[in-house]
């Protein structure tokens, strides 16, 4: 049966969706299988969804059932029918429990049209047998008001029947204080780190029976629309989108002085109010972005036309991306317009949604959550779990890891975060200057922990030792120079000399460019003869590992077997169950033919007692239960793989690229197998998210033993 959570709030504004969402990204990172539902719609302003529900279908693989509408719920309850109504809920709420470990139950908040909220919401909570989980915006108020809000909240549910409390939006003046390390498990993990501020606050609530078990910062940056958004909200007109969908507005600055006297608001993220007439501003701006300053956009006011004149001289700045919006409201109308804006997130807007989920989760305290679901019914390894555990165990090794594209701008915004979350020691490999300038045009903070170091004050200290590495190819001190100006060379000389743990390129180099030197420098580790990659490829609700997808054209059988043995050990380092099939366009003795053979020579060669290996496999047969029964009766891993082992590399790389593109399936890799130390590549399209997996993932690699 379901463990479930009914998540109420215990005033107005909480931000009630979005802890809802934080609490099953939290319950996917334990591995467990969560489900979530919203028993009554509440629309947002404009809407005739409940956004809650499209959320979550917009930014997870659930599917929560829809909730029933205010009208109906209304219709009910003026007739005295509570109970009719909570049968109706139980019927949903079934869908919603079908086969997973926890469901998160997102209860009503008070609203004008929502006047029966607390007895609905307790109600909720008997029906569905909930633990209940408060969640309380502090916004201000003095510790002793926000515990009495609690504490009342908590008495209409009952003695017990409140599991914890959450505080969301918590002053991030308190909530940013020194944390301690991120526990080193997800199973068992140490409560929740609280910073000094809190303390009082959790003896205080703890003192009536009510655990704190989660303390979220505000975050500025997840209350930022879009300036799609703002047009919508006010009704704007869009002289010009630019990157409307993508620039989000960080700060607002209304101008109404001379340029000189604003220049100090021209800021990354700052949306510019001014009159139409104010020709001087939209010019300034307009130099301002063309110079790198990415500013949110420019509205107009009083509903008038820019003259063409100047449109014209400022075209450059807006196909780059600048938006240029006009409203017919005067200046303060509209800035007290934009202040009063519903900040909620809207269900267009994934990223924002994701990035909150991902906030509030990191601040849940997992050993509660472990301990009132206990263990999830079968162990699984889910893409959110996965990249948790990947940045947990990399900031348990902290890694010295080298990024030769120093200069590269998504490279230097991931090698800040990695700095600024303790995920590892990066280096930059760029003319320090060149970097500096490089964050400021992308209006990004450089940590003073982060290491920028000037290539050209580094190629002599690797000149003699790449020499004695190269010289059985006739390499010169001479050419040894001049390769080391590359700084991918350079970075692996660096790791060859064990300067630094690891290292990752590929933002800007291909892959070619990347893994030859590691070939020729850092080389084989003892006992392996063979450099091969594999992929994890994050479906929605499990990772698999793809090999070999980037390395080997056409591996003999014996090659292809250790391939297998090293892609079942990364697997297995990972966390991944290596049940590994090699894949074949036949299963069994199906079909004849020399590929056929290889694979069959190929599982012979490789099996192991410890390993779960199967071949020659279709890949139907490998990921389809029934398939697998059909096809390999009495197989171990026909229809239950996780490890793809590909014949060749043709079609390695064409089925990663098909799964990843045509399925929306995010990859991280090629990971590099097989060397002596970590290099790792990337792909040249590359998010910053993905740089910093990839960077976490070698800072683990390099503390893993030998196989």
């Amino acid at each position: 049966m379901s463990h479930t959570f009914l998540v109420a709030p215990t005033g107005s504004n909480v931000g009630l969706t979005t802890v809802c969402m934080g609490l099953v990204r939290a319950c996917e990172r334990l591995g467990l299988m969560v489900g979530f539902y919203q028993p009554i719609a509440q629309p947002g302003k404009g809407s005739r969804h409940d956004q809650s529900t499209d959320l979550v279908r917009g930014v997870t693989t659930l599917r929560p059932p829809d909730p029933l509408s205010a009208d109906q719920v209304e219709a009910l309850l003026s007739d005295d029918l509570l109970d009719e109504l909570m049968d109706r809920v139980v019927a949903r709420y079934q869908q919603a429990a079908q086969g997973v470990d926890v469901v998160i139950v997102e209860a009503l908040w008070a609203a004008e049209q929502h006047i029966y909220a607390s007895a609905v919401n307790q109600a909720l909570a008997r029906t569905l047998d909930a633990d209940v989980v408060l969640v309380c915006a502090p916004a201000g108020r003095d510790q002793d008001q926000v515990v009495e809000d609690i504490a009342i909240a908590a008495g209409a549910y009952g003695n017990g029947s409140v599991a914890g409390v959450v505080l969301n939006m918590v002053d991030a003046g308190v909530a940013e204080a020194q944390r301690p390390p991120a526990p080193p498990s997800l199973v068992g993990a140490e409560p929740l780190a609280l910073p000094r501020e809190l303390w009082a606050c959790r003896d205080a609530l703890l003192a009536q029976g009510l655990p704190l078990v989660g303390a979220v910062p505000l975050r500025a940056g997840l209350l930022a629309p879009r300036v799609w958004d703002l047009a919508r909200a006010l009704g704007a007109d869009i002289i010009f989108p630019g990157a409307m969908h993508e620039r989000r507005v960080l700060d607002v600055a209304v101008c109404g002085r001379t340029v000189p006297g604003v220049l100090d608001a021209f800021r990354p993220g700052t949306l510019l109010i001014a009159a139409s007439d104010r020709h001087d501003v939209l010019l300034a701006a307009s130099l301002a972005s063309l110079g790198g300053t990415r500013l949110a956009g420019i509205l107009l006011t009083h509903g008038g036309d820019p003259d063409p004149r100047v449109m014209r001289l400022c075209r450059r700045a807006l196909a780059q991306g600048l938006p240029l919006l006009r409203v017919k409201a005067n200046s303060l109308q509209t800035a007290l317009a934009v202040q009063a804006m519903d900040r909620r997130i809207p269900v267009d807007d994934p990223q924002r949604a994701e990035e909150a989920m991902n906030h509030v989760a990191g601040n849940i305290d997992p050993a509660w959550l472990q301990a009132a679901v206990g263990a999830p019914r079968e162990p699984r390894v889910s893409p959110a779990a996965f990249r948790h555990q990947l940045i947990v165990r990399a900031r348990q090794q902290h890694a010295r890891i080298v990024l030769p594209e120093g200069d590269e701008p998504r490279t230097i915004a991931a090698a800040a975060l990695c700095v600024e979350r303790g995920i590892a020691r990066c280096v930059l490999l760029a003319p320090p200057q060149r970097v500096r300038d490089v964050a400021a045009d992308a209006g990004l903070h450089l940590p003073d922990a982060l290491e920028i170091l000037d290539p050209s004050d580094l190629v002599d200290r690797y000149v003699a030792p790449m020499v004695a590495l190269r010289a059985h190819k006739g390499l010169t001190a001479s050419a040894a120079q001049d390769q080391l100006r590359d700084t991918v060379i350079l970075g692996t000389m660096m790791l060859q000399q064990g300067d630094v743990d690891g290292l990752v390129s590929g933002a800007v180099h291909t892959t070619a460019n990347t893994i030859r030197p590691a070939l020729q420098l850092v080389r084989t580790r003892p006992g392996c003869d063979l450099v091969s990659s594999c992929f994890f490829m994050l479906l929605p609700d499990q990772v698999l590992v793809f090999a070999d997808c980037a390395v080997n054209p056409d591996p003999d059988a014996g090659q292809l077997a250790d391939i297998a043995l090293a892609t079942a050990d990364t697997a297995a380092a990972f966390g991944i169950e290596p049940r590994v099939a090699m894949i074949s366009y036949a299963t069994g003795s199906s079909a004849r033919g020399t590929k056929v053979e290889k694979v069959s020579q190929a599982t012979a060669r490789q099996r192991r007692p410890d390993l779960e290996i199967d071949g020659p496999l279709q890949y139907d047969a490998a990921v389809v239960p029934s398939v697998g029964a059909a096809k390999a009766p009495g197989s171990v891993v026909a229809g239950r793989a996780r490890v793809f082992i590909f014949p060749d590399l043709n079609t390695g790389n064409t089925t990663y690229k098909a799964v990843q593109r045509s399925a929306g399936v995010v990859s991280i890799g090629p990971v590099l197998q097989g060397l002596a130390k970590p290099v790792n590549d990337l792909s040249r399209g590359a998010l910053v998210e993905d740089i910093i997996f990839t960077i976490a993932l070698t800072g683990i690699q390099a503390q893993m033993p030998p196989a």
